[in-house]
């Protein structure tokens, strides 16, 4: 809702970048796709890294409270 608002104000100060924006959002947005996919990627390594890390503690009981 706040994106849209925020259009809508550029669209009343200045149409023609507000038209731009609207046209070009597509394309950004494409761009930044394979830039999110590898994100995505990344975060699930640190994961599993994380995990495998995390592993002997788990396997010995560790962080549970009698």
């Amino acid at each position: 809702m706040l994106k849209l608002l925020l259009w809508l104000l550029l669209l009343f100060l200045c149409w023609p970048l507000a038209l731009l924006a609207l046209l070009l959002w597509p394309f950004v947005w494409l761009i930044s796709l394979p830039l999110r996919l590898i994100g995505i990627g990344v975060e699930g390594v640190f994961a599993l890294l994380r995990a495998l890390v995390m592993l002997p503690a788990r396997l010995l009981g560790g962080g549970r409270q009698p």
